[in-house]
């Protein structure tokens, strides 16, 4: 990545402002809890697997808030922490997933000193980051065997480096093709309503060298039908057991579009997007959002005053429209779920 997404420095989260993108780099020092949640919430840091890492880091700064208090209180003050994270956003399942791995550290030998239990909140949260990178890496070396010199690629939201530690899951696939000297081109989806697309993943893509065009989420079914398009590749917030997607909203319509044209659609997540306590997407919390990021985005008025808006940012994608998903363990074909299982499994 040209710039980095978010990082541990002098006792401080530091966040990327995706928001101020692409116009502003602009990064944040984060030492309260409270900052970190509404980073999350506002999208200052977004994409599942980032916000499972900057929630990692979150319960870091929880501890070192409860080191003030007295200290047989700190394990429930960083608990109230842990809660107050899960409360940001409802689909990104690796935001739950890195919360609970941050628990068994923060009630492991409770009778050390909060100092050192913060520390060791810290290494956990420092394991999750570097992991990422690994996997995001290990992930796209997998996807990239799908792709072929020259293929024209269409994608949707931002699964980029911006979107994980710094590699990314379905740009990491275009990243990890393009180190194999294959020639791509993408469409990135400008992804409403809040432009993912065309702030993010053509920002990223133009920094990395790769050939992007920014299309609007309506021309996709024509540029399908104009264009050679290879493949469709996306990421994920969450699969349920049976291979069901949640990711951004228009991701759906993608799908359906890609098998109406006879297109692979390919899903690239980390094993911990998967969610096997959910047996298909229809139990997947979809996280709805305020009206006013569409009938006022980016702070210009484009619908009637006090019209009612409708804005879900996740929509589900049937595993019967997904060609493949591919993980750091490698690339799963239909039907999903027993190559699904199997993974979590060997990962448990």
């Amino acid at each position: 990545m040209a710039v980095q997404t978010l990082k541990w420095q002098d006792d401080a989260l530091v966040l990327l402002d995706q928001t101020r993108l692409p116009d502003e780099v602009v990064y944040h020092n984060y030492t309260q809890v409270e900052e970190v949640a509404v980073a999350i919430e506002e999208l200052q840091v977004r994409g599942a697997p980032a916000i499972g890492i900057a929630a990692a880091y979150g319960v870091v700064i929880g501890a070192q808030q409860a080191l003030n208090g007295p200290p047989e209180q700190f394990r429930a003050r960083v608990e109230e922490c842990i809660e107050r994270l899960a409360r940001t956003r409802p689909t990104a399942v690796n935001l739950f997933w890195a919360l609970d791995r941050m628990r068994p550290i923060l009630a492991a030998d409770s009778a050390a000193a909060p100092a050192a239990r913060r520390d060791r909140l810290l290494q956990e949260a420092e394991r999750i980051c570097a992991e990422d990178m690994a996997i995001c890496r290990r992930l796209g070396r997998h996807g990239a065997t799908l792709l072929q010199d020259g293929d024209q690629v269409i994608t949707h939201c931002n699964a980029g480096g911006l979107a994980t530690a710094d590699y990314g899951t379905a740009l990491g696939v275009v990243y990890a093709a393009q180190e194999d000297d294959k020639k791509l081109t993408v469409f990135a989806d400008e992804t409403r309503p809040l432009l993912q697309g065309s702030r993010l993943t053509a920002w990223e893509l133009m920094h990395s060298g790769v050939e992007v065009k920014v299309i609007c989420d309506n021309m996709a079914a024509a540029v399908m039908r104009r264009e050679k398009i290879n493949c469709v590749i996306v990421g994920a917030d969450r699969i349920a057991a049976n291979g069901d997607v949640a990711n951004k909203i228009g991701t759906y319509g993608l799908a359906i579009l890609a098998r109406a044209h006879d297109i692979p659609f390919y899903v690239a997540a980390p094993i911990s997007t998967l969610d096997m306590s959910r047996a298909s997407g229809d139990l997947i919390p979809i996280e709805e959002r305020g009206g006013e990021e569409i009938s006022n985005g980016f702070g210009r008025r484009t619908a009637p005053q006090g019209v009612a808006v409708y804005n879900p940012a996740f929509d589900v994608t049937p595993c019967d429209l997904v060609s493949a998903i591919i993980t750091e363990k490698g690339v799963a074909y239909p039907p999903f779920g027993p190559t699904l299982h199997q993974w979590v499994e060997e990962e448990a």
